[in-house]
Order: structure tokens, then sequence, then C-alpha cells
């Protein structure tokens, strides 16, 4: 359940923009500490404190230093420890006040100041402060640094210019007005006083610090909870921030729960009985299990909701980077008939079916059609047709023999390997699918299935993979992920880091990217997005299997529940138990 997700704002360029809070306003809660504190009126009921929420993740985090996660099964972990900046709003996406209480923006849309909440500590107690948000920049915008901030931070290959104005203020400043800005820096900002001295030491050292072998107690942050223990391959405790900087509207400190603890369990099969045995108490269903879950809702004390499609995104991605992979495999994926051919062997109604129970819809493109604000509903499609798919490699020179297998033009059998994280029994039951299908082609498919983790350092580390079936998180406004989709980008992950692009249409992609990220009318982003995505379903260098409907479970025992975005029912913040039993 994140406590962030991407979500909407629009920032006229031309116009003095000041969002504050509720600073000023007569009779506005005020904390002897913080005379500003946050209000959640977006919290209907008023809690009680106590209790212990828990819920569950499969996969350990790889790290705890938020600015080199790039996985979420690390970020995941760390949502309840660090706050940004601004942060949105789960139930309509729009950008909010969060660490800072407000922000300017000059007349000509180039110029950014924020200033900082007044009184809030970090968990060890010392103030929060623009040198804190400073050096988290700074960290950002260190060469070797392992993030992807850097590259959502970088317009037209100029990077942010930032600097502090006093203890309070920092100024932000782009070379064009920025409409996604507020978008882009909702990060956590890390305290100086702790991680100062690694990045001193240099980029390498950095990337090591506040591995997942710290010990708990040391990742300090501003969020709800203080982490407390981590016990690999079980769980993650958190203890309860009693001084945090939001409030109810009745002015009383928030978090109400005393204690939130994270399970890490092995695989979504294990969440499921976790949850069904009542040692959770929120669990996100797969659409499969939606209708029993519906028939067990009176007995298990719990409520399935009938969500919204994801946003998130699943697919298979070939590697084209000649770092990771060689001839003639890197012939055979840098080939758009050959991505094609695959593509229309998917077979999306049978992933549907028999993976989500018919509770998704074709993908063709990288928008869901849950994002009505964006979704292009007139992408190409690639209906499953091995005849077709046949064809296309016919025409691209290769050739199925007698014996059955498929060789290129200069007689190489096609043959590669499938991975995908084995914890995922989804998405391991994608791969078969797909495994019976290309095999029919007569490919010589070997699918292996590996842990997350490791799937992930191949991915963004040694480039050493060949085809992956992973996922990516999403938000109403695409242009966020900028690491993914610019050549240069760190998760551009068919092949990343690139110095110039290498094709034509990853070169028209990054200045779509470019002209998105500084265009700060709706109708002519929703023009620019349309045209990505049709270069995307064009040249499929990923290509999408289904977008399935959101069912989070949640126990009728907890508070301040009310499905939003993407499914997320609610925020640790100010969830509580209507009774406290424990």
């Amino acid at each position: 359940m994140a406590r962030r997700a991407t979500v909407l704002v629009l920032v006229g360029a031309l116009l003095l923009t000041l969002f504050a809070s509720m600073a000023g306003v007569q009779g506005a809660p005020s904390l002897s500490d913080i005379p500003n504190p946050k209000v959640m009126t977006r919290a209907a009921e008023i809690g009680k404190y106590g209790g212990v929420y828990v819920t569950a993740q499969i996969t350990d985090p790889r790290t705890f230093n938020y600015i080199v996660a790039q996985e979420t099964s690390s970020t995941a972990m760390l949502a309840p420890v660090f706050d940004g900046l601004v942060e949105q709003n789960y139930l309509t996406g729009e950008i909010e006040p969060a660490l800072a209480e407000s922000w300017t923006v000059s007349p000509d849309g180039r110029t950014w100041v924020f200033t900082l909440r007044q009184g809030v500590t970090w968990h060890d107690g010392r103030p929060v402060t623009a040198d804190d948000v400073e050096f988290t920049y700074r960290a950002i915008f260190t060469q070797g640094v392992q993030t992807s901030f850097q590259d959502t931070l970088t317009f037209d290959g100029k990077p942010v210019a930032f600097r502090k104005l006093d203890a309070r203020r920092v100024q932000f400043r782009t070379e064009k007005p920025i409409g996604l800005f507020l978008r882009v820096i909702g990060f956590p900002v890390l305290p100086r006083h702790k991680l100062a001295d690694a990045l001193s030491r240099g980029a390498a050292e950095f990337n090591r610090s506040w591995g997942v072998n710290t010990r708990p107690r040391d990742i300090i942050g501003t969020g709800p909870y203080v982490m407390q223990e981590y016990t690999p391959g079980q769980r993650v405790t958190y203890l309860r921030n009693t001084k945090y900087w939001k409030v109810d509207k009745r002015g009383q400190r928030l978090p109400y729960l005393t204690r939130y603890v994270r399970l890490i369990v092995p695989n979504l099969d294990a969440l499921r009985l976790k949850f069904l045995a009542k040692e959770t108490d929120t669990y996100a269903a797969r659409p499969s299990e939606y209708a029993d879950f519906k028939r067990q809702e009176q007995a298990g004390n719990f409520t399935i909701y009938d969500g919204p499609e994801t946003f998130s995104s699943e697919f298979v991605v070939w590697n084209q980077n000649p770092k990771g992979v060689r001839d003639p495999k890197l012939s055979w994926f840098s080939d758009v008939r050959f991505r094609r051919a695959l593509n229309h062997a998917i077979d999306r109604a049978t992933i549907a079916n028999q993976v989500y129970a018919g509770r998704a819809t074709a993908a063709w493109g990288p928008v869901s059609n849950g994002n009505q604000l964006y979704w292009n509903p007139r992408l190409p499609q690639y209906a499953y047709d091995l005849n077709r798919a046949q064809q296309l490699l016919t025409e691209g020179g290769y050739t199925k023999g007698a014996d059955g297998l498929l060789r290129d033009s200069k007689g190489n059998v096609v043959e590669f390997v499938l991975s995908t994280n084995a914890e995922n029994n989804d998405r391991v039951a994608m791969g078969n699918i797909l495994r019976q299908d290309w095999t029919k082609l007569g490919i010589r498919l070997t699918y292996a299935p590996e842990a997350f983790n490791t799937l992930v350092g191949k991915l963004v580390g040694t480039f050493n993979w060949e085809s992956i079936i992973i996922g990516l998180t999403g938000g109403i406004e695409p242009g966020t992920g900028r690491n993914v989709w610019l050549s240069s980008g760190s998760l551009h992950m068919w092949w990343p880091n690139q110095e110039k692009a290498a094709t034509a249409w990853e070169t028209e992609v990054d200045r779509l990217f470019e002209q998105i990220a500084g265009e700060v009318d709706q109708a002519k982003r929703k023009e620019l997005y349309f045209r990505w995505q049709q270069i995307v379903a064009e040249q499929v260098p990923l290509a999408y299997f289904t977008y399935p409907k959101t069912q989070p479970a949640v126990r009728n025992t907890l508070g301040n529940i009310k499905i939003g975005l993407q499914g997320v029912i609610g925020e640790v913040d100010t969830m509580f138990y209507k009774t406290v039993l424990r």
C-alpha cells in the first residue's frame, strides 16, 4: 500500500502560484512543537490510538537507501519512514504540501521556492532544515550515485539547479517552465547528518550506505513510523513516530497505530494464506481470487472492494543492450519484425481468463485503460495469431526447418532464455503461456524464473539477461517515467544509459518527453502522450499483456478505509483500529 503515487497537477507557467496549508487560518490546529502541522482532512473518521497493523510483501529489500532503491521490494519497506517536500492525495491525485508547507513559482514558471514546515524533526530529534534538502539533491546529482531521480530531474540535458536560501527555504530553477515539476520532486528527503560522511567518501560509498545490514534504528526519516527491527525473510517492524508532523481534524497528532509490521513471505500464495489466516489486515487480492473472497467476506470479517483497473503494467522485454547480449541474439531482439511477431504470439485472452479470471483487458501500450485522461484507444493491436507471427518471421528471413526449429537467415537456431521473478505466481503462469506459444513458432525457449532481487540486479546492474517478464508501477501522468522512456534513462531497460539514442524512434520519444515535461497545457500534453503511445505500440520495446482490475481486501476492524487511485484503500498515517484489541 503506497503512501505516494504519481499524480496530476496543472501548473500555469505564467502565473504566480502559492500553495499554503492551513497556516494563518483562524482555529487551525497547532502543536506545541509544530505551529503549522498538516491537517489530514481527507480522513473522514477520528481514530483511536493503539493497535498493530500487519501487512505483507514478497521479497526482501535490496537497500534501505531510498536514493538508490529502484525496486518496490525496497521502496515499500521505506515508504512509512520517509517524507518528501510534497505528496499526493491518494483519492484525488492532487499534489499537496508535505515537509514543505508552501511554495511559490515565479511569473516565468522557472523559479520555485519551497518553505519547510517549522518544527519538524528527524526520528532522532534533529531538526529538518534546508541543509537536508540541499544535501539530498547534491547526492542525487553526484557522479556515480546509482539513482533514477537524476533522470527525472534533468530536462533537455540540464539538471535542476538548487540552492538553500535560509534554514527553511530552498530554491529550484529550471531552464524552461516544467509542467511536471511538482510531480517529480515528491521523493523522500534524506538526513544530511546521517549520510553526508558517506557521500564525502565518494559515490561508491554512498551507494553502499544504508544497506540491508544497517541497524534498522539508524535508518532515520521523518515519516509516521520509525524502523525498529528487520529480520531477513521474516519481517520489518516499525514503531509510531510520536513527533510526527500531521494531525487529524481535531488536532490530535498522527499516526494512531502503535506499531506497524510488514511481513516478508515467499510468494503470492503465501500472501493470500496469511490474510485468510487473519495474520494480516490487508491484502491486494488477485483478480482470480475476487469471487472466492466475495463469498468469504462475512465469515472472514473483511471487505473486498471491486476496484478500478491498475495503472501498473506487466510485459515482456527483450535485451537490446550490446553490453548485455551479443549476436545473433542481439540482432533478433533489435529486429522490430521479430518483436512484432512474438507480440502476435502472446495469447492475452488466455492470460486474462486463466491468470485474472476475466477481470482484465488486453493491453496494447504503456498507458492503462483505467487512465481515461491519457489512454490512447486507437493503438495498433496485435491479435493472437500464430500464422501472422510466422508470416512476419518469414519476412524477416527466419525459417522453420523440418526439425521444427526456427533459424535466422544465417542458419542460427533461435533460442534464448525467458526469466521472471519466481515469487510472483501470476508472472510465472504468464511465462508458461508464452513458452507454449513461442515454442510452437520453433523457438527453443528456456524458461527460468528466479529470485526477484537477482532479476533486478541483472536488469539494472550487470545487464546479463535475454528476455524478462516484469512490471512497472504507474501513475496518472506518464511523464514522470522519464527514467524508463528517455534513451539515457537508467531504467530504459532494453538498453539503458545510451550516450545517444540508438534508433530514430527512440530519438523521437526523447524529443516527445522533453516536450511533455515543459508543456503546461493538459490538452497539448495529451496529444504528445498519444503520439508516444503510438510509437511504443509500433516498435514494441515492451510487449504488454493486460491491465487487470484491483480488488483490495481489508479487515472490517480498520477505520479510515476508502478506495482511491489504483485500488489504494487508505494511508497508514490515518488508519486505526475501531476496537483496539492488540
